[in-house]
């Protein structure tokens, strides 16, 4: 199953806020990672799939695609 941040705080009725919160990074951060601007590094992917409950694999880090 692939799911991209948006969708996988979403899932968990969370704001930007509270999901960096969570992952421990500022709002700011959370933003650029669902807007692909920037990419978390290793430790930050490993508290994702913590907090989330997610394996890597499954994470795409692209901002969600509109059609």
């Amino acid at each position: 199953m692939e799911i991209t941040l948006k969708t996988l705080r979403s899932n968990y009725d969370l704001s930007q806020k509270q999901a960096a919160k969570l992952v421990g990074v500022s709002e700011d951060t959370w933003r650029r990672w669902e807007k692909a601007k920037t990419f978390p590094d290793v430790l930050k992917i490993q508290r994702i799939e913590q907090v989330f409950d997610v394996n890597y694999n499954d994470i795409v880090f692209l901002p969600s695609i509109t059609v």
